[in-house]
């Protein structure tokens, strides 16, 4: 299993026009992602947006989904968020997604968000497997 980090976001879309994300699996039920935030990124308070943070979770712990399943598309049904703490310009957000149970059609998996080794956010969620 390759552990370095990749560019996931190859694509035109939202995720790549928005700066990107960096993956790797540690296991086969832990995978992590990066990113480093930007000025597109804050809010008014100057301080990273809930919907950047958001996305970014719904794409790497996606990702985490789509390669705990065998690479089979796989689509958000719940994202459930926590937001903690904050960051800021600069900062590199971490995020690290573990596969709670995978079926035959669902993948639940609980994610956290860091910065500075500080929890910012934590997720739970449940993917569809589309076969």
């Amino acid at each position: 299993m390759n552990n370095e980090f990749e560019q996931i976001s190859i694509k035109p879309g939202f995720m790549k026009h928005n700066g990107g994300v960096m993956f790797r699996a540690i296991s086969e039920t832990e995978y992590e992602f990066k990113t480093t935030i930007n000025e597109l990124h804050l809010n008014a308070a100057g301080i990273t947006h809930g919907g950047y943070l958001s996305a970014l979770i719904d794409a790497g712990a996606g990702t985490a989904a789509h390669r705990a399943s065998g690479n089979a598309p796989c689509v958000t049904i719940s994202l459930d968020l926590k937001f903690i703490g904050a960051s800021k310009e600069g900062d590199v957000v971490t995020g690290s997604t573990r596969i709670l149970k995978k079926t035959n059609t669902l993948v639940f998996l609980f994610c956290e968000l860091k910065c500075n080794n500080k929890i910012i956010t934590s997720a739970s969620g449940i993917w569809k497997i589309l076969k």
